[in-house]
């Protein structure tokens, strides 16, 4: 007899993959939804990324964002002290999609 339960989704992480003080990149993977929404805004909080002036958001692994954890990005970035210059790069179109919705495009520079 098959297992009818749902395939359970991958958890999605976010981590700060390097940083110099000026600029940071972040590495994405997973899914990010309402489950890891808090852990994304405590990790946009950490102070390597308020003193970097360029993030760059690396999104080649991340299969799925959704609107909550894009608005997230959104806040991190705008309410920071210092203009901060961000670039996507990698993000699948459907994570483009979501990044467009929220606003992000506003601000930040999305490569193919």
């Amino acid at each position: 007899m098959a297992d009818e339960r749902p395939a359970r989704q991958q958890t999605g992480t976010v981590r700060i993959a390097e940083t110099d003080g000026q600029r940071a990149v972040l590495a994405f993977s997973g899914v990010l939804d309402a489950h890891v929404l808090r852990e994304l805004e405590e990790r946009l909080l950490d102070q390597r990324l308020r003193q970097a002036g360029v993030w760059v958001l690396e999104m080649s692994d991340l299969e799925r964002l959704d609107l909550a954890c894009a608005y997230a990005l959104l806040r991190a970035v705008t309410s920071a002290p210092e203009p901060t210059a961000l670039t996507v790069r990698g993000a699948r179109r459907n994570v483009q999609r979501t990044l467009r919705h929220a606003g992000i495009d506003a601000v930040a520079t999305i490569e193919e």
